[in-house]
């Protein structure tokens, strides 16, 4: 199965123009060998400025499968999705073929041919034939992983 990716819920659901502003507990946090702990000088972050550029065409999508999963996106991940930003080779996309199902892929583009591209071996490219219709519906900028607790 490809990666699809689900409206959250039925239809597109766009950003909040409200503040998402939540503490940031340090600048950073150690993956390898902890350093002694300091105190933590706590100030507050806003979550929609850090992850929206353009909040009227910003949306928010859930994922379906494994195809992006070597670009770090699996199932069940939310993408921010930025329908402003003009998609281009490498970027990330929510694409639609032929009015089908969203799929998110890397975009490949050369010499005005276009492939979307799996990040997993395991699936094909796909190419649009002649005579189909191929919509880059929006470019990926941010994957939220959630962790059970």
């Amino acid at each position: 199965m490809h990666s699809r990716v689900a409206l959250l819920p039925e239809r597109p659901v766009p950003i909040s123009l409200l503040p998402l502003i939540l503490p940031l507990a340090g600048d950073r946090v150690q993956a390898g060998f902890p350093s002694p702990a300091e105190d933590f000088n706590c100030k507050r972050i806003d979550l929609t400025e850090q992850l929206v550029q353009h909040p009227q065409a910003t949306f928010l999508l859930r994922v379906r499968g494994d195809s992006m999963r070597e670009a770090g996106i699996f199932d069940g991940d939310v993408l921010v999705v930025d329908r402003a930003i003009r998609a281009a080779h490498g970027h990330v996309v929510v694409a639609v073929l032929d009015g089908g199902d969203f799929t998110v892929k890397y975009l490949h583009k050369r010499a005005e041919r276009i492939r979307l591209v799996a990040a997993n071996p395991t699936y094909p490219d796909i190419v649009p034939r002649d005579g189909q219709v191929l919509e880059i519906w929006g470019v990926v900028t941010a994957s939220i992983k959630q962790f059970k607790a």
